[in-house]
């Protein structure tokens, strides 16, 4: 339970500090915070440590706890908070969660490369899922995912029109929690223009890579093409002098 809270005091943090609450960029000290969530310190410390990790927030000894400036500028749509790296749950924009629209949902034999990326037989087959994703109305993604069909034998329409991690997690007790991305960019072709709404002399941006179970198995190599204007993807280096 303790948990769940301080994920939803983080939650209701970020909507302040984009809502500009905070205009002096500075957050209120832990008791403060404790006596507004009405909870404990030690909770509030998870959360803002938490924060601190991922780069929302900077603490100044002796000066109190900041904003970081970069973050409100930049903010990421790449929101990883729950227990998979699902796009349903994990991408948001200006706190709205992304809709889905199913494009093509067929079985298919994987490429010689598929077959090296997600460690399959020569004989296994993959299901091979085009989604659109939209934020409200607006399309800002192409998600094209391969997921063997050995690792999970009943997708279906329903399924893959919501989240497919969570389903995984629900049904099977399985986790996506790892995964290795390439983000780069090329220029648009004519699905792209059509779909993502961008001109003719507009790129698109990409990240692809393979995302992993709990248990190390390749469960899904995705390629995702954005709107150029929705690929930020904030990180926060931290050196460890020890």
């Amino acid at each position: 339970m303790t948990q769940f809270v301080y994920k939803q005091i983080i939650d209701d943090l970020k909507t302040k500090i984009f809502a500009g609450k905070y205009a002096d960029m500075r957050l209120p000290d832990e008791r403060s915070l404790s006596e507004t969530y009405q909870v404990s310190r030690s909770t509030i410390k998870r959360a803002l440590t938490k924060m601190e990790h991922v780069g929302i927030i900077f603490k100044k000894r002796g000066s109190g706890t900041f904003i970081n400036p970069l973050y409100v500028k930049n903010e990421s749509i790449f929101n990883y908070e729950g227990s998979n790296l699902g796009v349903t749950d994990n991408f948001q924009m200006h706190g709205q969660k992304p809709s889905v629209k199913v494009l093509s949902f067929e079985v298919v034999a994987p490429t010689e490369e598929l077959r090296r990326d997600l460690f399959l037989d020569t004989h296994d087959f993959v299901y091979k899922i085009v989604r659109l994703r939209l934020f409200d109305d607006i399309p800002f993604m192409i998600e094209t995912g391969y997921i063997p069909i050995k690792i999970v034998q009943d997708l279906n329409q329903t399924i893959i029109e919501g989240s497919i991690f969570n389903y995984l997690e629900d049904s099977r007790n399985l986790a996506v929690t790892k995964s290795f991305l390439s983000i780069y960019a090329e220029p648009s072709n004519p699905e792209d223009r059509e779909l993502l709404n961008l001109g003719e002399h507009e790129p698109v941006s990409i990240m692809e890579g393979i995302f992993f179970l709990d248990n190390g198995t390749p469960f899904e190599f995705s390629h995702m093409r954005f709107h150029y204007n929705y690929l930020k993807f904030n990180t926060f280096v931290s050196v460890d002098k020890g």
